[in-house]
């Protein structure tokens, strides 16, 4: 890692900045960890290292919304060392990590082990979410003023809906009143306990299924009571056309936001094949018709960010029952090919997809990254879009190789990846 930040002068790049409109030809110029100027080198610089980026697309680091970084509690799965490596090699700069952790992020010791450790480790930077509820459990408040003063940048409660109105209301009202924004994954608990979609598949496979009026008609009530409450609300990785019935509405009304997991924006439950354990996720792939629907939802706006929904397990976790597998995918090394093919698919411009990954994630944080701003922090992704590979797996520098898109062909890889005008990952040019 480096120890100084040096004064760089990148050439010939093919620039995308979301927060300007910008998308052309233009040199870049870093000093002291932030853009110094673009285009024309600013007066006085003098740069200690020189790149040649021609043939190469930079853009703002990537902000994921949500990852699973394993640590504390679930190193045996990944830990933030390699987890944060396979972020940067993904040209990702910025990490919202949810309080799924173990113990649960409802402890001030938690939020300030994981920035920590992201300080000590110099990779990406991480965003804590912390809890909700103590224990992840719905029963009780977490103390979320002390969470967010140690560093936390919201509160959730992880994959698990609080199934209790009366809590939930509780903990919107605590939460508006700090402020806080409030990261829900909304479902009616009682519908949401199949192992997969309701439709032909799980008929098909003899599974309980999970239909997707669990998720409706938990994001109505969790509307309803935001509106009470008046608490910021984003619904995290949606998956149904009827989800998104509900939300469409109190997006012009409401201080609400939605973002999709970009597996459930490729994927249907047609892929879960023959109990392919690398195809279960939370909430469940769903229908050609529900992904169209996250698909237009992205190209509106009215999804605002893709997210990884990173979640790695080691291999053991997948070969048990479907029932019994854990859920979730290693999405990290992925995540960039799989939004670029959403641009060869016409779902996005480019300049689309990158917003979704760069700024729009940002301003759900609250963070000020996703810009190529004079005078913003230098968190950048240096990638060759022409490069194509094949998914392998065994390849990932996550820890975890859970993921169904093994054999994929896609494009896009990551040359150079900067935080704070550091270095911090440098790929192979083979």
């Amino acid at each position: 890692m480096e120890q100084q930040p040096i004064r760089r002068h990148i050439a010939n790049a093919y620039v995308i900045d979301p927060a300007s409109g910008f998308e052309g030809r233009q040199d870049l110029f870093i000093a002291a960890g932030r853009i110094a100027g673009r285009g024309e080198a600013p007066a006085g610089f003098a740069a200690d290292e020189y790149i040649d980026a021609g043939g190469l697309m930079l853009c703002p680091g990537l902000v994921d919304l949500r990852a699973r970084l394993r640590e504390p509690g679930e190193e045996l799965h990944g830990d933030m060392q390699s987890e944060l490596r396979a972020a940067v090699a993904g040209g990702i700069t910025s990490v919202g990590c949810p309080p799924d952790t173990l113990p649960v992020a409802d402890q001030v010791s938690v939020i300030r082990h994981q920035l920590g450790r992201a300080a000590e480790l110099g990779l990406a930077r991480v965003h804590p979410l912390a809890a909700l509820t103590q224990g992840l459990a719905g029963q009780h408040l977490a103390e979320m003023a002390l969470l967010l003063a140690a560093g936390a940048v919201g509160v959730s409660n992880g994959d698990r809906a609080i199934a209790h109105s009366g809590i939930l209301r509780s903990a919107l009202e605590y939460a508006a009143s700090l402020p806080a924004t409030v990261f829900l994954h909304s479902e009616d608990a009682q519908l949401g306990k199949g192992d997969m979609h309701e439709g032909e598949v799980s008929t098909r496979l003899g599974l309980p299924g999970h239909p997707a009026a669990a998720e409706a008609i938990g994001v109505a009530r969790d509307l309803l009571l935001a509106e009470l409450t008046g608490a910021r609300v984003h619904f995290q990785h949606l998956s149904s056309a009827a989800a998104l019935d509900q939300l469409r509405p109190a997006l012009l009304r409401l201080p609400v936001s939605a973002d999709a997991s970009v597996a459930h924006l490729h994927l249907t439950h047609y892929d879960v094949g023959y109990f392919n354990t690398h195809a279960k996720t939370c909430p469940p792939l769903r229908t050609h018709r529900d992904r169209d629907a996250l698909r237009a939802a992205l190209r509106t706006g009215q999804i605002s960010a893709i997210t990884s929904d990173h979640a790695p397990w080691h291999e053991d976790a997948s070969r048990d029952t479907f029932h019994n597998a854990a859920a979730g995918i290693s999405g990290l090394d992925t995540f960039l090919p799989l939004v670029l093919r959403l641009v060869d698919e016409g779902v996005l411009s480019l300049a689309q997809a990158i917003e979704r990954v760069t700024l729009g994630p940002a301003r759900i944080l609250g963070i000020p990254a996703g810009t190529l701003a004079v005078g913003a922090p230098a968190d950048l992704c240096l990638f060759d879009p022409e490069a194509r590979f094949i998914v392998q797996p065994q390849r990932f520098h996550s820890r975890g190789k859970n993921t169904p898109f093994g054999g994929w062909e896609l494009r896009g890889v990551v040359r150079q990846t900067y935080v704070g005008g550091r270095l911090v990952f440098r790929g192979n040019e083979d």
